[in-house]
Formats: C-alpha cells, sequence, structure tokens
C-alpha cells in the first residue's frame, strides 16, 4: 500500500519551536511528508530561535508581515497556501500545526474535498478545530511523556503528574471513554460481546479524535484496556480481542438478580435509579447497551416477572 503524501503546515505564532522535531516525527507516522511550510514574520526578533530549526528540518520559511498589530497575519497565508496544495494534487492530506481555532474552517474544507486532516497543537487548543480534524495531537502531552522517558519517569509516575495539572481537565475522561467503548462493542461488536482492538480504536479515534493513549500515560491501546473493569483481553497469535466483562450474563441472569434485589430490599417495589445503582454495584460492567437495550427501564419491561410502572420510575414482582 503507497504511502500517503502530506502537506505540513506550521503557524509559528502558535507553536512552539521545541515542538518541531516531535511534529515531524510524529506525522511521518501517518505517511511521507513532501511539503513543509512554516509561517510568520521572520523580521521579529522573537522568531530567531525558529531559524536554525527549520534549517536542520528542511522546513521552508514562509514570510508573512504583519501589517497590523494584535492581528495574526499567518493565518490567511497558510489557508491561500492550503487551497493551492489542494488544487495542485499533489498530496492526500494534511497537518495543520497551530493551536488557533481560526483553521477551523479550513480543516473542514479540506476534509470535504476528501483530504486526512491531522491537527497538532497545545491541550488549550478550542474543541472546534481539534474535532474539525480527522486526527489531533496534543503535543504538549507527547512532550511531557517523551521528557518522562528520558527521566525515567515511571508509567504510574507520569499518570500522576498528569492528572494532578491543568491539561487532565482539557482531557476527555477515562469513563466517557469508558463508556464509548462498551458502546462500540455492543453495537458493533462479534454477538456484541467482543471486537478486535485495532477495529475498537480506530472506531474509537473517530468519536473522539484527540483520544490518544499516550495522553493517558500508556505507550499502548491494550495497555491502556487492561485497566478498564469493563473490559477483558484475550491475546492470540496475530489478534488482540476485547471482550466485554460482563458477556456471559444473560436476560435470566439479570432478571434473578433484580428478583433478589428487591426481596432484599424488604419493599415491595423500588426505584428503577436505586435498583441500576445496587445492580452495578454487584456488577461493575453491567450495562443494559449489552443487551440491545438503551434504556434500563426498557429492559426491565421485558423481563416477565417484573413489572415497571409510575413512568418507568419503579419495578415490582409480578404478583
Amino acid at each position: 500500500m503507497e504511502d500517503k503524501k502530506f502537506a505540513l503546515l506550521i503557524d509559528v505564532d502558535n507553536i512552539s519551536y521545541r515542538y518541531i522535531k516531535l511534529i515531524i516525527n510524529e506525522l511521518s507516522s501517518y505517511g511521507t511528508v513532501t511539503i513543509k511550510r512554516a509561517y510568520g514574520d521572520w523580521t521579529d526578533p522573537k522568531k530567531t530561535k525558529w531559524k536554525d530549526i527549520l534549517l536542520s528540518n528542511s522546513v521552508n520559511p514562509v514570510q508573512q508581515y504583519s501589517y497590523t498589530f494584535g492581528k495574526n497575519a499567518s493565518d490567511s497565508a497558510m489557508i491561500i497556501d492550503a487551497m493551492d496544495i489542494l488544487y495542485s494534487g499533489h498530496v492526500n492530506g494534511f497537518c495543520l500545526a497551530s493551536s488557533d481555532s481560526d483553521f477551523t474552517r479550513l480543516a473542514m474544507r479540506l476534509r470535504e474535498s476528501g483530504m486526512t486532516v491531522i491537527g497538532m497543537g497545545e491541550s488549550k487548543t478550542p474543541e472546534p478545530f481539534c474535532a474539525s480534524c480527522e486526527r489531533f495531537v496534543y503535543l504538549d502531552l507527547l512532550s511531557e511523556m517523551e521528557q518522562g522517558d528520558e527521566n525515567g519517569l515511571e508509567e504510574n509516575g507520569f499518570k500522576a503528574k498528569i492528572n494532578g495539572s491543568k491539561v487532565a481537565e482539557t482531557l476527555t475522561p477515562i469513563t466517557t471513554i469508558e463508556d464509548a467503548i462498551i458502546r462500540i462493542i455492543a453495537e458493533n461488536g462479534n454477538n456484541g460481546c467482543n471486537m478486535d482492538i485495532g477495529e475498537l480504536g480506530s472506531r474509537l479515534t473517530k468519536m473522539y479524535t484527540a483520544f490518544d493513549v499516550r495522553n493517558y500515560g500508556y505507550s499502548k491501546f491494550s495497555k491502556f484496556l487492561e485497566t478498564l473493569s469493563t473490559i477483558h483481553l484475550k491475546f492470540t497469535e496475530n489478534t488482540v480481542v476485547a471482550y466485554l466483562a460482563e458477556s456471559q450474563l444473560t436476560m435470566e441472569d439479570i432478571e434473578k438478580e433484580v428478583i433478589k434485589i428487591i426481596l432484599s430490599s424488604g419493599k415491595h417495589k423500588i426505584n428503577t435509579g436505586e435498583l441500576k445503582q445496587k445492580l452495578t454495584k454487584n456488577h461493575p460492567a453491567f450495562n443494559v447497551r449489552n443487551f440491545g437495550y438503551s434504556q434500563f427501564s426498557k429492559m426491565l419491561q421485558e423481563m416477565k416477572e417484573l413489572k415497571v410502572t409510575n413512568m418507568g420510575k419503579e419495578v415490582s414482582i409480578n404478583s
């Protein structure tokens, strides 16, 4: 399979020169970088540290004077060049390196033309720009990860460092990612129970473009999955398959458990929310989506021994 050809366009007003090696190395995992350009006002003394970096990495500097104070003139130059490159037909994708949301519409337009668009910026990047890209890479998180490796920082130490910083606030919570994984397997996996982790990872990144296990302190997706209580992995010679931990439970098993909970409560009926809470406590990986439902109350209505009343808010045993 032929490698994709990428155009790398860097907004130096919003990207630090320290990230250039990281950007190029990361982009090379997606394909061959055939065009490398950096946009900025090179007469600005603050850009002097960029000059040697650009030369050593074969990045072509594009001069764009700042005609108006406080305005980023690089934006328009990047957008015009991106469209010229698009219509030249010489690349299959673009990497837009910036933390500026002004490139959101550009990313959307390039994707409408069938281009693969990789965004790279810091974790402060506004969500609309991240979502407009097919993949978005947080450079500051990856930089910290690499520094941790160089300093011999253990994986748990790195995670503690990230979790204790403001960076953690920008990441999608692991519980949200875990719910998405359960939903993907339940709706698209084999019998709604398992899925190859390659396909699982692909579907997950389409839902969350900035998801990257390295942001959470892991180097492998399989290692990340092993930490989730709702998932267990099966390793074979050529593949790794993710299974829902409660995939062996049947509707009958759940019904018996629900009846047991209602009887032990000493009441004739029980609140649906309370019931679900107790059921999840006994079976942490329980999820109604595993059984083809989107609502817990709807699942209960399908159980012959149970009666759901009060607009789905209460459950009792059929007399």
